[in-house]
Parts: C-alpha cells; structure tokens; sequence
C-alpha cells in the first residue's frame, strides 16, 4: 500500500515550451483527463505526438487506422498520430486453439455468472500472445518516435491507457448489476471478485491499466537515456485514482467510489511508479478526482463528490471561477432547483454515517454493500435529475474545470519530478486554477 501523498504545496510553473515534446501513450478519446495535458502543452507551444489503439474489423482482426481515421484522430489531437495499433490487453486475443477469452463467453447467460468456469490455459496464452504484440508495436512506435523528437527538445511520456473490462456481451448486464443494481437487482462486488470471471477482470485491468505503464518505460529506455545525455529532460506521468479529498461540511476529507473494482490496477501502477523512481527514472502517478466522462458512465455516483468542487473554488480563492462555474451550473440546473440545494444533496450523501465503513484508506479498494449502493445510486439520480437538459449537465462543466486544473499541475511538477505519486485533491485543483495560467 502507498503512503498517502496529496500534492499540498503548488509545483513551480515548469520550463517546457515550444520545441519541447509530449508524447502520449494511448489513444485520445472524447472528453477526459487527458484533454487537459493536451490542451496545456498546445498552449505552451509544446508539440504533441499521439498513438493509437487501432481498430477492430467485424471478424476481431485487430488492424491499423484507415487515411480518414487517421486524419480524424490529427484533428481531435491537434498534433501527429503514430498509425502503429497500440491496443492492450488480451481479451480478444486468439490463443493457440483459436480462441479468446472472450470467445469462451459467447453463449453464458448472464444469470450464469457464478458458475463459469474457464480455460486457465488458454487465458495465459492468449495474455502472452497480447502482450507480445503490444510490446512489438510499442517497439515500431518508439523507433518512429526517435525519428521525430527534435535533439534539442525536453519530452514528457503521458500514460493515458485506462481500463481493461473484457469485451464479452455477457458481462455488460453482470457489471450494470454490480455498479447500478440496487434492491432486488443488487449484486455483491466482493461476490463478482471472488468468481472466475472476477479474477479474470483483475487480470484484464492489470494487463491494460498497469503493466503497459512498466512496458512504456522499459520501451523508451534507450530513448530516455538519449534524451537526458544531450541535456535535456526525459519524464513519464500516467494517471491513477486512489480517492480524493472532498470539502464534506467545511473540511477536506479523504473519500472514494465503491465499488472501484479497478482499484487494485491503479496500486499496481503506482507501485510501477514506485519501481521506476528507485531506478533514478522520473515517474510520477497522479491520482485525480472524479470526473463524468464517457468511460465512467458505468460508476454511476462516482461524479458525487465533483458537486463540491464548487466549494473548493470558493474556499482556495479562485472566487472569479467559481462565480462564473456557479452561475453556469445555475443555468443547467432546473427552474426549482437551487445550487445551494445541489450542493446540500451531494453533503448528505458524501457526509452520511452510511460511509463510515468506508472511510479507511488502509483498507481501500472497498466492497459495495446493499445500504450503501441503495443510497449512492439514488443520490446521483436525484442529483441527475436536477439538471434541466439530461445531455447538458452540471458535472461537464465542473469535469472541465477539475480536467484544466490537473492538466496545469501535471505538467508544472513533471519538470522536477519529486515522488512517485501524488494525489491531486480539490484543494490544490482549486489553488491551480486561482493562479490562472
């Protein structure tokens, strides 16, 4: 277990600018954390390198992007794409008999859960055979790469890649169970984790969330040394959740979603963090709040503590953004709704003694149980409907705000980087965003 280190102090404003390089490790999707590194290296005049996962053709052949594919991934990035497939992962790997692990799901009932049982041999062999074809892509990325950074330029590795569910129909009903079910529809996650299934997905967020930041190190080695030997820097960020301190009744304290199955990933990378910085290598994980993005739709309650950023803002000074945040979130929120009543649904949840067995960060990841996935989920329905227009939310606009924030701070502390992890809670998120740019 890591030592709790939330980032305090605010990092002094780094020294990249224009020639320098951020590279990213992982394909930029819709609206996330990443967004905001990318849109504060472009605004520094950094320059921007992406990669992609590639994609599936209809018969699982895993293939590279087309020319207008490509030219869309440009676009959204704003910088070049490296068109080498850099998906991770196993899940839809053939192993030796032609199957893949998600093949050994095809026709199990979703009722069945408890009951599969699977091929154990065939899993590691379609794990190896995935992550060799990872590792040989990441290989052929990297020798472009070396022909792209300029030799007078300082580079940063941002690890982007994230989650790692197999891709089997039959689990999305099993996990909408596990994450949104409640009363007769509730399912135990300590009970999904302890199945075979369950051990897979472990397998599977390891693989995807955690290892490839060890195999995205271990590639550029030679790069790295490169880079550092003509003076200049060479560092590696990816980023982690671990919980996150909220302002709960005028006082910032540590809490986190249940169940964050993924949870165990997210140690392992730190400890890869951990690993990397012994070896004098600058590799820093940053756990960040909770946001509403695409990939966290299925967490249904993990935005709840994002409400109370607004507090945050007000609280550390940045008293012109929360006022412009306010009456954005006034303008979203129902005619009968108020923010003060928002922010007070949030509390309630956030503050209630139904969370007290969840308070321990020693003890984290935590397991649902039916009191507090009943309490939760209502929550952020209640919250949810709130808002006058469903798909113009309040949760965006403070995502935006939390997502620019740690964007600043990750690339203000990789240029000295000082610990192998850090938490970004709402307060230095705040303090980032008072100084302005």
């Amino acid at each position: 277990m890591t030592s709790y280190n939330p980032m305090r102090a605010l990092p002094t404003k780094s020294g990249y600018g224009k020639g320098d390089v951020l590279v990213l490790c992982g394909e930029l999707f819709g609206r996330g954390y990443a967004n905001g590194i990318v849109e504060e290296a472009t605004r520094r005049g950094m320059t921007i390198i992406g990669t992609t996962v590639g994609r599936r053709e209809t018969d699982g052949t895993l293939r590279h992007l087309t020319a207008a594919e490509l030219h869309e991934a440009e676009q959204n990035l704003g910088g070049r794409v490296i068109n080498i497939p850099l998906e991770a992962g196993f899940d839809l790997q053939p192993a030796d008999d032609g199957r893949s692990p998600a093949d050994q799901l095809k026709g199990v009932k979703p009722d069945a859960w408890e009951s599969v049982r699977l091929d154990w041999d065939n899993i590691e062999q379609a794990r190896l055979l995935g992550l060799a074809r990872f590792k040989a892509n990441l290989a052929s990325v990297v020798t472009e790469l070396e022909k792209m950074i300029p030799a007078n330029a300082n580079v940063l590795f941002a690890h982007i890649i994230g989650g790692g569910m197999p891709r089997a129909r039959m689990l999305m009903p099993v996990f909408n169970k596990v994450f949104k079910g409640q009363g007769e529809r509730y399912l135990s996650s300590a009970a999904f984790w302890g199945s075979e299934l369950g051990r897979l997905c472990k397998l599977s967020f390891d693989e995807v969330t955690a290892d490839t930041f060890a195999h995205l190190i271990e590639a550029t080695d030679s790069l790295r040394q490169a880079i550092i030997a003509r003076g200049h820097k060479a560092a590696y960020s990816a980023y982690g959740y671990h919980g996150c301190e909220a302002l709960i009744n005028g006082t910032y304290t540590w809490q986190s979603y249940t169940p964050y199955v993924p949870g165990w990933a997210k140690m392992r990378l730190e400890e890869i963090a951990a690993a990397a910085r012994s070896r004098g290598i600058g590799a820093t994980v940053f756990n960040s709040p909770e946001i509403q993005t695409n990939s966290s739709a299925l967490f249904m309650g993990v935005e709840i503590p994002l409400y109370l950023f607004l507090e945050a803002l007000q609280k550390e000074g940045a008293t012109a953004l929360a006022a412009e945040l306010r009456e954005e979130c006034r303008t979203l929120l129902r005619d009968d709704v108020t923010i003060e009543q928002m922010l007070a649904a949030a509390t309630s949840y956030l503050a209630s003694p139904v969370l007290n067995q969840f308070a321990a960060f020693e003890t984290w990841p935590h397991h649902n149980t039916p009191e507090q996935a009943e309490l939760m989920l209502n929550c952020s329905a209640r919250l949810m409907g709130m808002n006058r227009n469903p798909k113009e939310i309040v949760c965006a606009a403070l995502s935006t705000a939390v997502v620019n924030g740690v964007g600043k701070l990750i690339l203000d502390s990789m240029w000295e980087p000082k610990a192998h992890v850090y938490w970004l809670n709402h307060d230095i998120i705040a303090r980032r965003l008072a100084q302005g740019e």
